[in-house]
C-alpha cells in the first residue's frame, strides 16, 4: 500500500478550495477504504444511511457533553460520520452508480445529523432559551450549508468549462425536487457569467481564469463545512458552554456566508465586465 500521503484523490474536488481536514483526514481515511467497499461491493446509499446512524450515536453522546469523555466520544463518531459522508460520493463515482437519489439523500443525511445533535444538546439544556437558540442556529446553518454547497458545486462546473443551463432531470421524487429547487436558489444571480462562458469560444480557458479569481471567496467560505462545525461545536462544549456554538453559527459564520457569496458574485460581475466585451466582438 502507498503511504498515506501519497493515496491519490479521485479529482472530483478541487484541492484549492478544500477544507485541510478533509484533505488531511476525512477523504483521506475515505479513499484507504475504498477498496475495500468496492471489494465487498458495499453500494453508496448504505454507507450514506450508516454515517446518519454514526451521527445519531454522536448526537446522544453530545446529549451528555458535560463528562469531556462522552463529549470526546461523540467527536469521533461525528469524524466516522464524515467519512461515510466522503466514502458513499467516492464509491457512486468508482462504480458509475451516482443519482439524483443518491446526492438528495447525502445531503438530507448531513442536516439529519446536525438536526439531531441540535435537538439533543438542546433537550440536555432544558431552557427555553437553549431550544430558540437551537431553532434559530438550526435555520441559519440549513441556509448557510445549503448556499455553500451551491457556490462550490457552482466553481467546480465552471473551471471545468461547463456553463450549465441543462434542465435537471424529471423526478417524482418530491425530496430530490425541493433539494435541488433549494440547492440552486443563486442561480440566477450568478446567471449572467454562466451565460459569458456558454458564449465564449473558449469556454475551459475562461474557467480556468474564472477559477483562479474564485479562489479567495470559496477559502473564505470553508468554515462553513460540516467538518468546522463540528470541530466548533467540539470545543464549545469542552468549555462547559454548548450554546457558544449556536451563537458562532447565528453570527460569525453568517457574516463568512454573506462575505464568500458577495466576493464571489462581485468577481463574476468583473469577469462579465473585462470579457463581455470581446465575446460579443
Amino acid at each position: 500500500m502507498a503511504p498515506l500521503w501519497l493515496v491519490r484523490p479521485d479529482g472530483s474536488r478541487d484541492r484549492r478550495i478544500e477544507d485541510p481536514t478533509n484533505l488531511w483526514i476525512v477523504h483521506l481515511a475515505g479513499r484507504l477504504l475504498l477498496p475495500l467497499a468496492l471489494r465487498w461491493r458495499v453500494p453508496a446509499n448504505p454507507v450514506s444511511v450508516a454515517g446518519l446512524l454514526f451521527g445519531v450515536a454522536a448526537a446522544f453522546a453530545f446529549s451528555r457533553w458535560s463528562d469531556w469523555r462522552l463529549a470526546s466520544l461523540a467527536f469521533l463518531l461525528c469524524l466516522a460520520w464524515l467519512i461515510a459522508d466522503g466514502l458513499d460520493g467516492m464509491i457512486a463515482r468508482a462504480t458509475g452508480t451516482a443519482s439524483a437519489f443518491g446526492r438528495a439523500l447525502d445531503g438530507l443525511c448531513d442536516h439529519a445529523v446536525f438536526l439531531l445533535l441540535y435537538l439533543s444538546l438542546a433537550a440536555s439544556l432544558g431552557t427555553a432559551q437553549g431550544w430558540a437558540l437551537a431553532f434559530a442556529a438550526g435555520a441559519a446553518h440549513a441556509i448557510q450549508a445549503t448556499l455553500y454547497e451551491g457556490e462550490r458545486t457552482r466553481f467546480h462546473r465552471r473551471i471545468a468549462g461547463d456553463p450549465g443551463g441543462r434542465p435537471a432531470p424529471v423526478t417524482r421524487n418530491v425530496l430530490v425536487r425541493w433539494y435541488d429547487r433549494v440547492a440552486g436558489s443563486l442561480d440566477r444571480m450568478a446567471a449572467p457569467f454562466d451565460r459569458l462562458l456558454a458564449a465564449s469560444p473558449d469556454p475551459p480557458a475562461l474557467g480556468g481564469i474564472y477559477g483562479r479569481r474564485a479562489v479567495p471567496p470559496l477559502r473564505l467560505m470553508v468554515p462553513l463545512s460540516n467538518n468546522m462545525r463540528v470541530l466548533a461545536l467540539y470545543f464549545a462544549c469542552l468549555t462547559g458552554d454548548p450554546t457558544l456554538f449556536w451563537w458562532f453559527e447565528l453570527f460569525p459564520l453568517t457574516v463568512i456566508a454573506l462575505a464568500g457569496i458577495a466576493w464571489h458574485r462581485h468577481i463574476e460581475a468583473q469577469l462579465v465586465r473585462d470579457y463581455g466585451r470581446s465575446t460579443k466582438a
